[in-house]
């Protein structure tokens, strides 16, 4: 199966450490982003919609406690801070505004890892109460980003993977056309709907018995679309001939 990967940022200004840091999390099967200052980081934070951000605070035109600050303003994604700052007094403070974990460097990039993996994990369960949503026959496990029908795993693209995703961290609530859009396009594609009903009618052709009477991904007209959390099974009588 393909299974589309959790996508890191990295912000470091250190171009040595990003390059150790991408190997180490790209050898796991993460996408990486990077960022050597605090504009570029913050511009991709809101426009790339990362799983999970590596933060340095030694940052060239912004401290990072200052970029932790503003992501916080309108986002959970996990943060891990990573410092050569190692006073207990720098982790309180950064852990009290809202870091999810803090490594200082020296560090070991299997620590790390584990790290990313837990607060990835703490995140996913605390947005659904479990990291893996199940709507009926469909699993999603929302860390490992595995996705199975029936028990079989489903093979699916970037883009729908993240529709999926999106809809099953609010499993039975409606999600607006405009926040689908903006989760999953960036630019100009972020105004035509058509892609998202495209995509829509491609994931609903894999993950639906008859795409044409979608059980799972429902239609709420006008306004956007919902992953059913309450299935009812098909009766045997419309699963015979």
């Amino acid at each position: 199966m393909s299974k589309p990967a959790n996508v890191v940022l990295l912000i470091d200004d250190e171009p040595k450490i990003r390059r150790f840091l991408r190997a180490g999390f790209e050898l796991n099967g993460f996408v990486v982003l990077e960022a050597e200052n605090a504009t570029e980081a913050l511009k991709i934070a809101t426009f790339s919609a990362p799983d999970l951000i590596v933060l340095d605070l030694a940052l060239p035109d912004l401290h990072g406690a200052e970029v932790l600050e503003r992501i916080r303003a309108w986002s959970n994604i996990p943060i891990i801070i990573l410092s050569v700052a190692a006073g207990e007094d720098d982790k309180v403070r950064l852990l009290q505004a809202g870091a999810d974990d803090y490594v200082v460097k020296p560090f070991g990039m299997a620590e790390l890892l584990a790290r990313s993996e837990a607060a990835l994990r703490r995140y996913f369960k605390s947005a659904t109460e479990n990291p893996v949503v199940v709507a009926g026959p469909l699993s999603v496990d929302l860390v490992t980003r595995t996705v199975s029908l029936n028990q079989s795993l489903v093979r699916l693209t970037r883009k729908e993977y993240r529709l999926l995703h999106v809809l099953a961290m609010h499993v039975g609530l409606v999600v607006t056309h405009d926040q689908l859009l903006k989760e999953i396009w960036s630019g100009n594609q972020r105004d035509n709907i058509q892609y998202l009903r495209i995509l829509v009618r491609k994931l609903r052709q894999k993950i639906e018995s008859d795409p044409n009477q979608p059980r799972l991904l429902i239609t709420e007209s006008g306004v956007g679309y919902r992953l059913q959390n309450r299935f009812d099974p098909v009766p045997v009588a419309d699963r015979v001939g």
